[in-house]
């Protein structure tokens, strides 16, 4: 009996022992795994563009800022009558109609009406988006001497530079694509969600973050995102003329103030 205990004592040391290394051989794996996806290049989100193609939609996008901005300068204000006298009151029960849209008398416009509430609106696709940020983070030529950047340029202090970008819109949801340095080495770092605008600012709430091809939980990434873009609220002001932005259809839609 007491060889027996022996043995099993043995025995009972051995499978814990056993159990011990094939814990820490999947440990091993698992981060072996990771740091592959981590360092892996992910599907690209959209094609590349050549030096030309970028300077033709860079400057596509620039001419439909330039309609946008123009269209809100054209918006003709609300004027006051010429003459002194005051508006009468309309009765809508037994005047219905009595007053047009734009009443021709007084030049005012009325509440409702189609001249007031139609309003310029551009659609810009991703390729016009990428070659804007392409020729912003100087990665193509012409762009690092305008903009002061190069490939290897920090956009701003303490954020990591920016080597290479691609952006695409799906629907109603834009992915973006950025390649980028962690701890000496370039990582793709993937983030897709959906575009508005609130108050003035664009907003942005992701649904999905990659690191490499490792898919990380939104839940552990969107309270520091969210942290972030409000420390840096002044970049994410809309210019005076831009009253709405979302992604529609796959283009990025813009309309007037």
């Amino acid at each position: 009996m007491p060889g027996l205990c022996v043995r099993a004592d043995r025995l009972s040391g051995f499978m814990k022992l056993k159990i011990d290394r094939i814990i820490s051989i999947a440990t091993l794996i698992a981060s072996l795994v990771a740091i592959f996806l981590v360092l892996k290049k992910p599907a690209p989100v959209a094609r590349p563009q050549s030096p030309a193609a970028i300077a033709a939609n860079a400057e596509s996008f620039d001419k439909k800022m330039e309609t946008l901005e123009a269209a809100q300068q054209r918006r003709p204000a609300v004027q006051a009558a010429p003459t002194a006298e005051p508006i009468e009151s309309v009765n809508t029960e037994n005047n219905a109609g009595a007053l047009s849209a734009t009443d021709p008398q007084r030049n005012i416009e009325l509440p409702g009406s189609s001249a007031a509430a139609q309003k310029t609106e551009v659609r810009v696709n991703s390729d016009e988006i990428s070659a804007v940020l392409a020729q912003a983070l100087g990665s193509v030529g012409g762009g690092a001497a305008a903009s002061g950047l190069s490939p290897d340029s920090n956009v701003g202090s303490g954020e990591p530079a920016i080597k290479d970008q691609h952006v695409s819109f799906d629907g109603d949801v834009v992915h973006g694509q950025f390649l980028t340095e962690i701890a000496g080495k370039d990582v793709w770092v993937t983030v897709s969600g959906h575009l508005g605008s609130k108050e003035g600012y664009a907003t942005f709430d992701p649904t999905e973050f990659k690191v490499g091809d490792l898919s990380v939980p939104v839940s552990l990434v969107n309270p520091a995102l969210q942290k972030k873009l409000a420390e840096q609220r002044d970049r994410m002001k809309l210019p005076d003329y831009v009253g709405d932005v979302k992604v529609q259809d796959g283009q990025l839609v813009m309309q007037q103030k």
